[in-house]
């Protein structure tokens, strides 16, 4: 058994410093949040195209939405990478087109339950790949694993993905999230190995 596991190990292209994991371990901040779903509601806010443009909806409105999946890994700042998994959900370039952002928006802030955020260039929010999750490999999220909107971005570490998404803000300016407040990367790029913010070239980020 050993051995075709390494061979594997070897033949999976990981992000430097990444260790292949088998399972999902549950990581996050703080308690799982109590789930009530007649008060749930995911918001658009900040710079929009146009004020009149839908800004919010339902849990049932969000997951009447158009469905789609993305087949990706999910990398861990944490240092493990779980590889190919299928995420279902709603496309954030859905969310794009019913709620435009304004010319000049250029960053956006996810915004989770308890006030969590994260920060990310909105290129990098609008990636084909880029995914509210209400689903993995078919079954719904776990409480614990997020339940019932995560976002998944798979390009960036996991962090940038937060659990428990409530809402997005479109901003014009870069600003830090909660991670990236309190010592994390401002990009979250695994592939160049942005954990810190003390590895941040200029231009990568706000002033802490």
């Amino acid at each position: 058994m050993g051995q075709p596991e390494s061979r594997e190990r070897e033949q999976y292209e990981l992000p430097p410093g990444q260790r292949l994991q088998r399972g999902w371990p549950v990581t996050h901040y703080g308690p799982v949040p109590k789930f009530k779903p007649d008060r749930w509601e995911f918001r658009i806010f900040g710079a929009l195209a146009d004020a009149a443009a839908r800004d919010r909806w339902s849990l049932e409105e969000f997951t009447a939405l158009p469905y789609t999946t993305v087949v990706a890994d999910l990398h861990c700042v944490t240092k493990y990478t779980m590889p190919g998994a299928e995420w279902g959900g709603v496309a954030t370039r859905e969310i794009l087109e019913l709620a435009p952002p304004a010319p000049d928006v250029t960053h956006v802030m996810v915004w989770a339950e308890y006030g969590f955020s994260s920060n990310m260039r909105l290129s990098d929010f609008a990636s084909e790949r880029s995914i509210f999750a209400t689903h993995k490999d078919g079954d719904p999220l776990t409480a614990e694993h997020g339940f019932p909107v995560r976002l998944i971005v798979p390009h960036l570490y996991a962090w940038k993905g937060p659990k428990w998404v409530r809402g997005i803000e479109y901003m014009t300016a870069d600003r830090r999230g909660f991670w990236e407040e309190r010592g994390y990367h401002n990009v979250g790029d695994p592939w160049r190995e942005q954990r810190y913010s003390y590895q941040e070239e200029p231009g990568e980020g706000p002033e802490l």
